[in-house]
């Protein structure tokens, strides 16, 4: 049965580096369980209850963004999808709400216009005007407040403001209330900044955190990485979605928990690495595409020429097993 025509229950909140490509793909069997063709996608043989496209770091104008949002209205044509996942940096270079029109409306003309709907979070570059209180209030991101769910009995989705602020407490406590009451199937939580990635920012953090007590600096948002993961193991978060890197990367199931990276919306790439827990990963342009049954989700990556260069599998047994990461993750 499609997204549209199930009953959508709104849940209110309470309250360079040059362009690296590297692909680097996992043997296990619990991410990797169905064959691919790389040219072209292969459909599962039975309908998924819900199909939503997930992207970031979009909010530019250019090209490139135009690019992906082509491909995106090619894959619904073949693929309908009614649900879009905006993971931040709606509007560069500094969250200016009068540019909405060229970086959303014009863009993804095609998708509003057949009755798409998006949801948004804050990037970092959206908080720059006004706290991104103009974005919370615009009708397109369709954001119900700073930090918000909505989903259904089967899909929950937990939108995040993880930028530092005086509002993470408060964040906190409501996420592992929601979290708490959750009787979700699948619960998925949403933010900009990236919690287990191989990019850009990754590498930076480590320089900052080996170097930080000489130049001044600490992490960026170290609450992400301490507070975060401990609370999707307790209450079976399955698939966290963020952009902030500009790249794509899947990662392992990591205590229960898979980590997508999809900043490849529309902004300069960057280069992209591999850590012990990645799955795939790669520095191109387009979207993340994810079916959800009732046994797994299936995550593709799709590209600007329309070719699935990713497909993993999240298994609910999968998901609720533990992999052993014998690295300290990177923020």
């Amino acid at each position: 049965m499609s997204f549209k025509r199930r009953k959508f229950l709104s849940l209110v909140s309470l309250s360079g580096l040059g362009v690296g490509v590297l692909h680097h793909r996992a043997q296990s069997q619990d991410l990797m369980q169905e064959s691919w063709d790389r040219t072209t996608h292969i459909p599962d043989s039975t309908s998924p209850h819900l199909r939503f496209v997930a992207l970031g770091d979009v909010g530019t104008g250019k090209r490139p963004q135009f690019k992906v949002s082509q491909s995106m209205v090619e894959y619904c044509q073949q693929y309908p999808f009614s649900l879009v996942l905006l993971m931040g940096d709606n509007i560069y270079n500094s969250g200016d709400i009068h540019k909405v029109k060229s970086v959303f409306e014009q863009p993804y003309k095609a998708l509003l216009q057949t009755g798409v709907t998006f949801h948004a979070v804050l990037g970092n570059h959206d908080i720059r005007a006004n706290q991104g209180e103009d974005q919370i209030r615009y009708s397109g991101y369709n954001m119900l407040g700073r930090y918000y769910t909505f989903g259904d009995e089967f899909a929950q989705f937990l939108a995040l403001d993880t930028n530092p602020g005086h509002h993470w407490p408060a964040q906190l406590e409501w996420l592992e209330q929601t979290l708490s009451r959750s009787q979700a199937v699948w619960k998925i939580v949403l933010g900009h900044h990236n919690i287990y990635s191989s990019g850009w920012h990754s590498v930076l953090q480590r320089f900052v955190e080996s170097w930080g007590p000489l130049v001044g600096r600490g992490p960026s948002h170290p609450m992400l990485l301490k507070q975060l993961p401990q609370l999707f193991t307790r209450y079976g978060v399955q698939l966290y979605v963020n952009g902030h890197e500009h790249h794509y990367e899947r990662t392992q199931s990591i205590r229960g928990t898979t980590y997508l990276t999809c900043g490849i919306g529309g902004a300069k790439l960057r280069p992209c690495h591999s850590s012990p827990w990645t799955a795939f990963a790669t520095s191109q342009f387009g979207f993340a595409a994810i079916d959800v049954f009732k046994d797994r989700l299936s995550i593709q990556g799709i590209g600007v020429d329309g070719n699935c260069f990713d497909q993993g599998t999240v298994s609910r047994e999968g998901a609720s097993q533990s992999a052993l990461i014998s690295q300290s993750p990177i923020l």
